[in-house]
């Protein structure tokens, strides 16, 4: 582990605010970190939402309501994972400059996973937007200013699943636990090519809200993407000898992660959405437990006992504790690497023989 945290160093220092630079807030604790990292030695962004809180439903504080309004940058992954976030923007602060991360140049986007057993996700092209993410030197920072944004996007159809949202305290909402179709999973920060395209959006961003200090912008950024692929080479070195071996998850959050580095569960019992799963779907997550032979699940802090002994009452299973926003309450530069070794490491160790 010392190794790792000499690879992290750079994510652990922050430096004080320089006057006029922007006032910027951002959505949950890895995009904060990233944000951080980007602004080191320049300024401190503010976080809306605190750790440990859902990111599907929150009642701010006065404290963060008087924090959007003051903003001169907003950088949030957008609706699809916090659909009550995006009125409160547009009517606290109109005139902020906003970077929707979903939109982003260079991120990739997967779909929701429905069904009570997943497919196996051969199809998506992983390896192929390895070069779109990296950013190595500064040649490539321009052509993110003329990125044209993706197809996908040109509307927002695609979150009229999560109007529903309030819905989901019927039990019977859950039964094909179908989302919108063409619906995106919203956790891509789980990916760290993502987070590479991530730091180059933020970058950038910053570098058009305050032009004095867009080299250093870039700079930061550009020497965050290197670290991250450090960091996913470590990962990768982990991870890749347990490639095969069946694992559940609680919340269907990690699917970029599992995807990146090829580890892809079979099931999860709570929806990536945060809506509480039906007593149909808990009963062929337990079947599929027994078809299959699983013995790893990744549970999170918050998870309820009774769903887990519903599945699990019957089978001897290896449990490890994980959090797509991290299990540290620390705050700033180390979050975002901390979050991805933490998820390789809890993985390692349930998949272990």
């Amino acid at each position: 582990m010392r190794a790792v945290f000499s690879i992290l160093t750079a994510f652990s220092l922050s430096q004080p605010a320089v006057a006029d630079t922007p006032r910027v807030v951002t959505d949950v604790a890895p995009i904060h970190s990233l944000v951080a990292r980007v602004m080191e030695g320049i300024g401190t962004p503010d976080l809306i939402l605190p750790p440990g809180a859902s990111p599907h439903g929150y009642a701010m504080r006065p404290s963060e309501v008087r924090a959007i309004s003051s903003a001169d940058v907003i950088i949030w992954v957008g609706p699809a994972l916090t659909p009550w976030l995006a009125d409160t923007l547009d009517t606290l602060a109109p005139d902020a400059q906003q970077l929707e991360l979903m939109e982003a140049a260079g991120v990739t986007h997967l779909p929701f996973r429905t069904g009570a057993m997943f497919d196996a996700h051969d199809d998506h092209d992983h390896d192929g937007h390895a070069e779109e993410a990296s950013h190595d030197d500064h040649e490539n920072h321009n052509a993110h200013d003329d990125h044209d944004k993706h197809d996908a996007h040109d509307d927002h159809e695609k979150h009229d699943g999560h109007d529903a949202h309030e819905a989901h305290d019927a039990q019977d909402a859950h039964d094909d636990h179908d989302h919108a179709h063409g619906a995106e999973d919203p956790h891509i920060w789980l990916d760290p090519h993502n987070g590479q395209a991530i730091l180059m959006a933020i970058s950038n961003s910053l570098a058009d809200a305050d032009p004095q200090n867009a080299d250093l912008y870039r700079d930061n950024a550009a020497a965050g993407a290197r670290e991250l692929k450090e960091i996913e080479a470590k990962i990768r070195a982990r991870l890749d000898p347990l490639q095969g071996r069946p694992f559940i998850v609680f919340h269907d959050a990690y699917h970029y992660f599992e995807a990146r580095f090829g580890i892809e569960a079979i099931a999860a019992i709570s929806l990536a959405d945060g809506g509480a799963a039906s007593a149909g779907h808990l009963a062929e997550v337990r079947d599929t437990v027994a078809a299959t032979g699983a013995r790893c699940a990744l549970i999170e802090p918050e998870a309820r006992e009774g769903l887990i002994d519903a599945v699990f009452a019957e089978a001897d299973i290896r449990m490890e504790s994980v959090h797509p926003l991290g299990l540290e309450s620390d705050l700033g530069l180390a979050l975002y690497g901390q979050l991805l070794m933490q998820t390789s490491e809890a993985i390692a160790r349930c998949l272990a023989d």
